[in-house]
């Protein structure tokens, strides 16, 4: 844990060596979006890693649970225009989990190192320029292919589509930044079926867990549809040249088509922000303040959501322009 941590903030140690000029499309939050887009012409690369950790002490009789993901973003965008922007993003994970089993969603210990997870393509218009006129305001379009579970790592098909709205307004001389999103995703998914082995240790593990032997773990193969409607807020105040410190919270609500409301949840954290010449670096703790509906089997805390989501959440993204 303690060498991650230090993996992760060398990009800040490293950053009043370098000369700063603040530019378009710069990420001052890590997971609420601002409004700019690129220049025409302009190119943008980045990369974000975020750690996803901890649903509880697990269900397993030992009450041993461990539940540690990543998911990776390389991240190419380009101005087609001076207020639109296209990306394309290639998506990556790895996961580690033993100690837990949740029905549906997750069989029992998984564990593996990076493996590419799916594809987006990303389209970001501006219809107000935040430096030009009162508010900035922008529309994004998204259209994403998965092939691996973020939850499970299992195999999973996973087709979706985003479409959001961002607003921003800027204060006190451009130091302050306000930001607000919305947004509105449609998932269509289909999970490959559990092989023999897996599926009689997630059994077994059921029955332990419920003192039932007659109990079977459910893993749907059954196409699944579902909407997920997201709002978030965040601010930014540049506290000195080149920096920025931040708070930003989002509310997340999910909806399937034979459950209804299937989960939600509410988190909230800090961010810290640089922002060089040719380069910005963004990192954000995000904290699952509340959550309900679908709780699994011995879950510790009732007053989250863990199946689909963790407690704790860390986030870097780094920028380079070009």
């Amino acid at each position: 844990m303690k060498i991650r941590l230090i993996t992760l903030a060398v990009p800040f140690a490293l950053a009043a060596q370098f000369p700063v000029v603040a530019h378009a499309d710069e990420n001052l939050l890590g997971y609420i979006a601002g409004t700019e887009t690129l220049p025409q012409g302009a190119n943008e690369l980045y990369f974000v890693v975020t750690r996803r950790w901890d649903k509880g002490d697990g269900n397993f009789p030992a009450g041993s649970g461990d539940y540690d993901a990543y998911d990776y973003v390389l991240d190419y965008e380009h101005g087609i225009t001076h207020r639109l922007t296209g990306t394309l993003e290639l998506k990556g994970q790895s996961i580690d989990t033993s100690g837990l089993v949740i029905d549906g969603y997750l069989p029992g210990a998984e564990s593996y190192g990076f493996k590419a997870s799916g594809v987006e393509g990303k389209l970001k218009y501006n219809f107000l320029s935040v430096a030009k006129d009162p508010v900035g305001l922008s529309g994004t379009f998204s259209l994403q292919q998965n092939w691996l579970d973020p939850h499970s790592g299992k195999d999973k098909d996973t087709t979706k589509f985003e479409i959001g709205l961002q607003l921003q307004k800027l204060f006190l001389d451009d130091q302050l930044s306000l930001v607000a999103n919305t947004g509105f995703e449609g998932t269509y998914a289909k999970r490959d079926p559990l092989d023999a082995a897996t599926q009689a240790s997630a059994d077994a593990a059921i029955q332990a867990i419920t003192s039932d032997p007659a109990a079977t773990f459910e893993w749907p193969t059954e196409p699944e549809m579902e909407i997920e409607f997201n709002l978030g807020l965040g601010a930014s105040y540049r506290f000195a040249p080149n920096w920025s410190i931040g708070v930003e919270t989002e509310y997340q609500t999910e909806f399937e088509t034979e459950v209804g409301q299937e989960r939600w949840t509410w988190f909230a954290g800090p961010s810290i922000h640089y922002g060089g010449k040719t380069w910005w670096a963004t990192l954000t703790w995000f904290e699952q303040i509340a959550g309900g509906k679908e709780q699994y089997i011995g879950q510790s805390d009732t007053d989250l959501h863990l199946i689909e989501k963790t407690e704790h959440e860390l986030r870097l993204k780094l920028g380079y322009n070009f």
